[in-house]
Order: structure tokens, then sequence, then C-alpha cells
């Protein structure tokens, strides 16, 4: 039987524009579905169906306007505010008190015309690759859901991601500071984008300690994801505003959603299962996700793009991370003996290791990410997109990263997820496309783009989903 949450957002969009369906009908069969199906999922920490209705009903009545996302549901991070609502981000510390105004991030979508439904799950001040915080709700990830073995979403957007692979929210907005979007992308059987450095004006990672974290789209196709970067990056349609003097240079193409629809081009792939993680940790990429990876590049060989191998400069990047992410962490709120007990164990080491980082060994760590993000650049120069395994593991059960040894979880992530926050510290644009499946369990592939070619990725992407039909695989759940 046909529901409204079998059409993407792009059709979606299309039924509103038209007048098929209304905003207040498009919220109402989404908050009906979190009700009946979150509780298994626990995708959202909040659930705001007062003023999501209120919201689709000041939309309806001022009439169908050109704002890019008129009328569509989706749902807020719980890293950033919306007014009325408590940002708890994933933390026992943090106090309930509702935002008084809304975020940056919040702003730019409302000004594109979307309705917030609430506020999807996040771990602690969004740190790790896994949704799993004390402070609750620890997020399942769909496709194991009925399996008899309850699995993990990833993080730190995992929230999102799990809401939209159950067909709770048509897409979501995420960050990605070391690869939060990409990996509970590639979890959840979903498309995910990381912007190039100063693509996203709200969230354009300038603020952040080394440039990481960058806000970017997860949805079911690449023209979804297009659609929802498209309004993130300007939802007045107009030239982004710029209020920096660093920004990410622009598509030839102009408008994502454009590339993304049309799909078009052949272009030179590098092939990459190498990581810079190899020689801190035994990194190891299951065979079968290998395999994936081999079936991905033949098809694009077929499709006409070339391909060679591609390899990474030599450094010391586990070191310059390892000290960066420490050090970003030095401000989280956390002062007495008190607050530290409220903390996590992950959380409170590296707030306690990022404390003791003196200036000179943080600039000296800042220059040398300097120097890796530009050999990288350099390294990736001759090819379009480097293509790698989104992940070099499968989705964990839940309890699989070490809650005790925040040592032992830090190297956890780094043998799930090695190939995603090198591209933070270089910049670049990045996307995981699920291209295939593994005993039942989402497997994808990540794309590496040159600095602002969110193009290229999108029409690789575009290409190979016409092929593979992955928007018709979805979870029992859905």
């Amino acid at each position: 039987m046909f529901e409204l949450h079998h059409l993407s957002a792009h059709e979606q969009w299309d039924w509103l524009r038209r007048g098929e369906v209304t905003p207040r009908e498009l919220a109402d069969h989404y908050l009906a579905r979190i009700e009946r199906l979150d509780p298994q999922v626990r995708a959202f920490v909040t659930v705001t169906p007062d003023a999501a209705r209120s919201r689709a009903d000041e939309l309806a009545a001022a009439g169908r306007s050109a704002a890019p996302l008129w009328g569509l549901p989706l749902a807020d991070k719980d890293l950033y505010d919306r007014a009325g609502v408590p940002t708890r981000s994933g933390s026992r510390l943090t106090a309930s008190t509702p935002a008084a105004r809304d975020g940056e991030i919040a702003a730019v979508l409302s000004e594109a015309g979307a309705v917030s439904l609430g506020k999807t799950s996040t771990p602690e001040y969004g740190l790790t690759g896994y949704t799993e915080p004390l402070a609750g709700p620890v997020t399942r990830n769909p496709w194991g859901l009925g399996t008899g073995v309850e699995l993990g979403a990833g993080g730190s957007s995992g929230g999102a991601a799990a809401a939209v692979a159950a067909g709770l929210l048509p897409f979501a907005p995420g960050s990605d500071g070391g690869g939060s979007i990409r990996i509970p992308a590639a979890a959840n059987g979903l498309v995910g984008l990381k912007p190039s450095r100063g693509r996203v004006p709200a969230q354009s990672g300038l603020s952040s300690l080394g440039g990481l974290s960058v806000g970017g789209p997860i949805a079911r196709t690449v023209a979804d994801a297009a659609l929802l970067l498209d309004a993130m990056v300007s939802p007045d349609g107009r030239p982004p505003r710029v209020d920096t003097a660093l920004r990410a240079p622009d598509s030839p193409d102009g408008a994502w959603l454009g590339s993304a629809v049309r799909g078009e081009g052949r272009h030179q792939l590098g092939v990459l299962t190498a990581s810079p993680w190899d020689d801190a940790y035994d990194v190891r990429v299951d065979p079968r996700l290998l395999a994936v990876l081999s079936e991905t590049v033949d098809l694009l060989v077929t499709m006409g793009h070339g391909v060679e191998e591609a390899s990474l400069p030599a450094s010391r990047y586990p070191q310059l991370f390892r000290t960066l992410w420490q050090a970003g962490a030095a401000g989280i709120p956390a002062e007495t003996d008190d607050d530290f007990a409220r903390l996590e164990p992950m959380t409170a080491w590296l707030v306690r290791r990022g404390r003791e980082i003196g200036a000179r060994e943080l600039g000296a760590t800042l220059a040398g990410l300097t120097e890796f993000e530009r050999s990288v650049v350099r390294a990736f120069d001759r090819f379009d997109a480097v293509v790698t395994p989104s992940l070099a593991l499968l989705p964990q059960p839940l309890g699989w990263y070490d809650a005790a040894d925040p040592e032992r979880a830090f190297e956890q992530q780094c043998l799930v997820s090695p190939f995603t926050s090198f591209v933070n510290v270089a910049g670049l644009p990045a996307i995981t496309l699920p291209v295939g499946e593994v005993d039942g369990l989402p497997a994808g592939v990540q794309l590496i783009g040159r600095p602002g070619r969110e193009d290229v990725l999108l029409s690789i992407g575009a290409q190979l989903e016409r092929r593979l039909r992955w928007q018709r695989r979805h979870p029992s759940v859905w």
C-alpha cells in the first residue's frame, strides 16, 4: 500500500508545489510514524508535534512559496539550538532549559521553509562515531531490528541517519567533524554528503579548531541530498551569503540539484584502500567490503570512467589528529569534580587530555595538519574523485565500543572508520553511497572530491544510483 514516506524528498517537494499534499498532512504522516516506530529505533531525543503542526499551518496559510524546502519535514541534530526546545548535546552535564532562539543552522532551515519535527539523538557533544549516550537515547540501526541483534547506528549523526533509514524523516541535516555524516549514513544504507570546508555558510567549519566540522545532508537518494545541500547553502535561492574571506569554490554548474538530477560526465578516478591510521593501528578492512568496493569500481569502468590506484603521502597523521581531537574537547563546560562525574569516560578523557596540551604543541599540531592537508590535495589532484570503502567494518552491535577504556574506544573508532577523518582535515568534499549489501546489512563506498567539486560527487553518485536502484532497498521497519 502506498504511503507518503515512500516518496523521495524531491517527490514530496513536487507534490507540495502542486498542492497534492499539504505541509500539515506531510507533518502528520511523519509524526504518526515517529510515535509508532521510534520506541524501537530511538532516533529522536525530543519530538515537537505541536510546534511542527503550528509551523506547517503557518506555511500553508502564507501560501506556497519559492523557498527551497517549503513544507518539507526534517529534524535538528541535538547539538544545535531550536527556539523553545532544549539542546542536551547527548550529555548528562547539560541543562534541560529550552533554547531562547534558533541557532544559525536552524534559522537557515526555517528560512528555507522546512518544518522541524524535533531533535535527533547524538553521542555526548558529538565526539564519537557511535550514538550510545548514557544520557540517552541509545539509537538502534533499523537494519538490525527483528534480527535478534541490536546494531549501532553510527555517529555522531546517528539519530538523524536512523530516522531517515526507518522512514521517520524524508531527509535530515547532520554535521561532520571526523565522519559524523558519512559513518552513520553508511551504516544505515543512506547517502551522506560532507561538503567542502567553507561550503555551508552556517556550518562552514571555519569556527571549529582545525576547521573540521561542517554541515551537510543525509538522505535516501543523491537528488534528495543535493536538494537539502542547496537549501543549507542558500535558503533563499540567492547567491550564498559570505561573512568570511574564505569559502569553497563555486560549482561551475550552479545548483547542486541540477548535477544530481543530470548525472553526467566521465571522470578519472583513483582507488584507495590504505588509510592514514594503518601505521598506528591494525586496520583490517572486511574482505566482503573490499569485494563491494571492487564490484563498484568494475561498474564505474563499464560506465566509461577511468580508474587507477591512488595513495596517501607519508605523514604523522595519527598523532596529529589525536592531539587536535583532544584539544577540541578542552572547551566542554566541565569544571568541578561533579561536572566530570556527569561526563562519560571518553568525554572526560578527551577534556582532561585536551587541557594538558600547551600552546606550542597545539601550534605545531595545526601546522602539521595544514601541511598534511596540502599534501593530500596535491596527491589527489590528478583525480576527479578518489574511491574508498566507506567503512572498514560492518555495523557493530550496541555495546561493542569499550565504555570503560577511552583509549581502546578511540582505537575501535579508527578501526571502523579509518577513511573519514583525514578528509575533514583536508577540507575536501566526500560522499558515501549505499552501493551494496553484505549479509543483509548496508555496504557503501566513499567518493572524495577536489576542493569545491561536490557537483562531480553528485554526478557520479547519480550514475551509480540509476544502475543500482538502492533507493528501493529498505529495512523491515520501513
